[in-house]
């Protein structure tokens, strides 16, 4: 099976070009290929699907094996890989990718003939909590706003959430061991995206995330939308403002209709071949 690994800020997952390649069993072969010791180490595996209704599809598994609806990071690469490979032509600037909540269309910025960066229209953003709502994690007492943007996400802003205000600065095995009781919560009987975020300003944000089905990664794309998404109807942010990730920096941008756009980069780091 040929490959091509990807990143968005380091939000990184295994491509598969299913225009050329066929995997019988994704579900199986993601945390597989995802292990970063005995695979080619990655967040998930992201399979680039032929459709008629759009320059591709694309489908997402976690690195546990789960199927996921929407990826922000991911879907940039897509149009990346699309464009690069030649599976449009090369005048096109504006492409279609399908997904299993719905068609996004992107804007590419090309340099030396490369995509280097993407805006993705994200969709209508929407609450699906109260704002806040209360929760009690691992016996402490909390308030985060519950959103979607194609996936669901908890939002939790350190600023109200002084139990947890020094979250940012925990060692990665802390927040591995504390991130599961957020994503497994009974409140989330599908478990859930959690966020937390750090008002830099009313257009600055830094954020550390623990994503459904892969732990700890570098950077959420949807993640970072729903997180400004949530500051700007709490009344915390302007509808632009740039997110600070461990792997970089993205830019969210919330309309007046409430429509979400990202722009972020997208960046192929090798192909190869993968002997299942």
């Amino acid at each position: 099976m040929k490959f091509t690994k990807m990143h968005g800020c380091g939000n990184d997952y295994v491509y598969v070009n299913c225009f050329e390649e066929k995997v019988s069993d994704p579900e199986k072969l993601s945390p597989i290929i995802s292990d970063r010791h005995k695979g080619i180490g990655a967040d998930g595996l992201i399979l680039i699907l032929p459709t008629p209704n759009a320059d591709a599809f694309m489908q997402l598994y976690n690195a546990d094996g789960s199927s996921d609806t929407m990826c922000g990071n991911g879907i940039r690469c897509v149009a990346k890989y699309v464009y690069d490979h030649g599976l449009v032509p090369k005048d096109k600037r504006t492409l279609r990718i399908d997904t299993p909540v719905g068609m996004h269309e992107l804007e590419l910025t090309v340099e030396n003939g490369k995509v280097s960066s993407v805006c993705v229209d994200m969709g209508i953003g929407r609450a699906t909590t109260r704002i806040p709502e209360l929760i009690t994690v691992h016996g402490t007492p909390l308030k985060y706003i519950g959103i979607n943007v194609g996936n669901d996400h908890a939002v939790y802003f350190l600023d109200e959430n002084p139990a947890i205000r020094d979250i940012h600065s925990w060692p990665d095995s802390k927040f591995a061991a504390e991130g599961d009781y957020f994503e497994r919560h009974e409140n989330f009987p599908n478990r859930i995206n959690s966020e937390f975020i750090e008002v830099v300003s009313r257009r600055e944000i830094n954020m550390r995330v623990y994503e459904r089905g892969s732990g700890e990664t570098m950077a959420c794309g949807t993640g970072s939308t729903a997180s400004v998404f949530a500051g700007v109807i709490s009344g915390r942010l302007d509808r632009e403002v740039t997110v600070h990730l461990r792997g970089g920096d993205l830019v969210i941008r919330v309309d007046e209709d409430n429509r979400c756009f990202m722009t972020g980069p997208a960046v192929e780091v090798f192909s190869g071949e993968y002997n299942a």
